[in-house]
């Protein structure tokens, strides 16, 4: 995956090399299409001045006139009608230069080397130091031919330089500025995308577009980003239906405990009515305070208060108590009960896990069949101990696996409809056991049982 500052990185050194490129191949258009004709011609001027000072003034030495020239920049050779050859100023580069060019020049025309010079990047085609690179002009002294080549000394043509190269940097900072704002726009509309799924997300819409295409940290935020707007979608459906369903758990044994007090006002009811709706109102009381008591342990787990008071105690005689106080609802539902109780030492918050075997069991009752059976063991491993409880009851089909753990869920009511609860007694239990250090595990087959095995650290 490519970050964020490799593509920076990359993204700055191609605009750098790119805006150079494209700067470099305008200005030597530039120097094809203007400069070059223009110094051909401005050195042609010069050349053709020389030659006529020269023609006019016989009486000067010619060679120290030429010297003199060549001291103010310039490079010159000279050749005569019989093919002597002299030079002047600094040397050139290379000296080859076609006998036709000084024949043509002898006899009277102009050579325009630098206008004709090969289409070369300007670099190498202006700076070239080399003796067909210059102007050719006939010059006449003492009634002698002569042919007298000439161009601008290094020195001086850097001097003339300096306006093309200003252009050339001028155009370097120019596309730079028009590439970096566009290649901006690509880095910034991602994170412009995501303040604007951010503020959805504020007010309530989930269902966010955003490009997770990108191989980078900001296609990594972005997928990270969808992930999270969907747990924050199940959490905000999850609210919403535990709001609806805690509000029937409510509002079901309140209406019972009303219509049964209404009923015990009657003076016409009988001693044993009387004695059936109490208990009915009993019981409907014991659901409500189940039910808050859920709630407050809920609300103490997720403020990750400090409600753990760990110690050693042995979780064998802890199971074997909490078998003892269901023995008759077992015996109600003629549910035969196995277990493999032996006295394990393990550290950890008694209550807390009483309140784990206390769901599982309950959960293994409820949901049995009649006359079926549960099995309970503890298994003492080298650094853990497994917890299991299996019974026969009516299993939980593949969805229902996934979400059994999660708050507020409860498996399907069309299944389940005499059996009442919360929904909130397996997410505590999957909270306890995290809380201390340890996994809990479900297998199950749909009609035929479930087995909920906790595993915990010895200590």
């Amino acid at each position: 995956m490519k970050s964020l500052y490799v593509n920076f990185v990359v993204i700055t050194i191609g605009i750098m090399i790119f805006s150079g490129i494209v700067a470099f191949l305008i200005s030597n258009a530039y120097y094809q299409q203007k400069l070059k004709p223009y110094n051909d011609q401005k050195n042609t001027k010069i050349a053709l001045n020389i030659a006529e000072f020269a023609e006019n003034h016989p009486d000067i030495n010619l060679k120290d006139y030429l010297n003199n020239i060549s001291s103010t920049g310039y490079q010159i050779f000279l050749v005569d009608i019989s093919g002597k050859e002299s030079y002047f100023g600094a040397p050139f580069r290379e000296n080859t230069l076609s006998n036709s060019a000084k024949e043509q020049v002898l006899n009277g025309d102009i050579f325009h080397g630098i206008l004709n010079f090969p289409q070369e990047t300007f670099v190498t085609g202006f700076f070239a130091n080399e003796l067909k690179n210059t102007i050719g002009v006939p010059l006449t002294h003492n009634k002698e031919k002569y042919a007298l080549f000439l161009r601008p000394d290094i020195k001086l043509l850097f001097n003339e330089m300096h306006f093309l190269f200003a252009w050339l940097l001028a155009l370097m900072i120019i596309i730079s500025i028009v590439m970096v704002l566009f290649t901006a726009k690509y880095l910034v509309n991602p994170i412009s995308k995501l303040t604007t799924a951010t503020k959805s997300l504020a007010d309530g819409y989930f269902n966010v577009d955003l490009d997770i295409t990108r191989h980078d940290e900001l296609g990594e935020l972005s997928r990270s980003f969808l992930r999270m707007a969907s747990k924050l979608e199940q959490m905000d459906n999850m609210r919403k239906e535990f709001i609806s369903n805690i509000s029937h758990d409510i509002q079901s044994p309140l209406s019972n405990i009303k219509g049964y007090t209404n009923l015990l006002e009657s003076e016409s009811i009988s001693p044993k009515e009387k004695s059936n709706y109490i208990s009915i109102i009993n019981g409907e009381i014991k659901r409500l305070s189940t039910l808050t008591k859920q709630l407050l342990l809920l609300a103490s787990l997720d403020r990750d208060e400090d409600i753990m008071k760990r110690k050693s105690f042995n979780v064998g005689e802890q199971m074997k108590e909490l078998v003892r106080s269901y023995k008759w609802l077992m015996g109600e539902k003629g549910i035969t009960l196995g277990f493999t109780l032996p006295n394990v030492e393990i550290v950890g918050d008694p209550s807390l896990l009483y309140t784990v075997w206390d769901n599982l069991l309950n959960n293994a009752i409820k949901y049995n069949k009649t006359h079926g059976s549960i099995e309970i063991s503890i298994e003492e491993k080298e650094k853990s101990v497994l917890v299991t409880f299996e019974d026969t009851g009516i299993g939980l089909n593949d969805e229902e696996k996934e979400k059994i753990f999660d708050r507020f869920y409860r498996a399907d009511t069309a299944r389940t409809r005499s059996v009442e609860g919360t929904g909130l007694g397996l997410s505590i239990v999957a909270a306890i056991v995290e809380l201390h250090g340890g996994l809990i595990h479900v297998n199950s087959k749909e009609n035929e049982g479930t087995a909920f095995i906790v595993e915990l650290p010895l200590s």
